[in-house]
């Protein structure tokens, strides 16, 4: 099988943070598409297993500002207590080929207007024609950074040397 890929055309970004920068989504073929519906529904019911068994045995989740998880398990624990909205998942960007893809999406929930962050899912599957899994889910959101403090970092020659 060759090489599958296709982008939808960008409109000009935003200025403002937190608002959704158009992209053209683009139809994704039945198998991929089926890994953005199942990761849905399963988020949307507040599945933790379900979600852990779309993923790859030794697969990450990358999500904002918390540690890399590795593995089902640790997947399934990450997920625990986590969904029940009414996720809204599109595709702005996909390749596939063989046994590797990935996916440029971005998510949102209900009906808001604007998408609420971005991921890529890199996918993998043990042959051609096997089901899609994910290897790796990368997201962060679209909300502005919150300062960590009132005084700005001082100035490298005034840190503190490493020990």
């Amino acid at each position: 099988m060759g090489l599958v890929l296709a982008a939808g055309a960008q409109a000009q970004p935003s200025p403002e943070r937190g608002t959704r920068v158009e992209h053209e989504d683009v139809a994704l073929p039945p198998e991929l598409a089926r890994v953005l519906r199942d990761y849905e529904r399963a988020w949307r019911a507040g599945d933790a297993v379900a979600l852990a068994a779309l993923f790859a045995e030794d697969g990450f989740v990358l999500q904002s500002n918390r540690p890399p998880v590795r593995g089902r398990a640790a997947i399934q624990a990450a997920y625990a207590g986590q969904g029940g909205g009414p996720l809204r998942l599109r595709a702005f960007a996909f390749a596939a080929e063989d046994t590797i893809a990935y996916i440029v999406d971005a998510y949102g929930y209900g009906d808001a207007p604007s998408d609420a962050g971005k991921f890529t899912l890199t996918l993998r599957r043990e042959e051609a024609g096997a089901p899609w899994r994910i290897a790796s889910d990368m997201d962060n959101s679209n909300a502005p950074l919150r300062a960590q403090g009132s005084n700005p970092p001082a100035p490298p020659a005034q840190q503190p040397a490493e020990p």
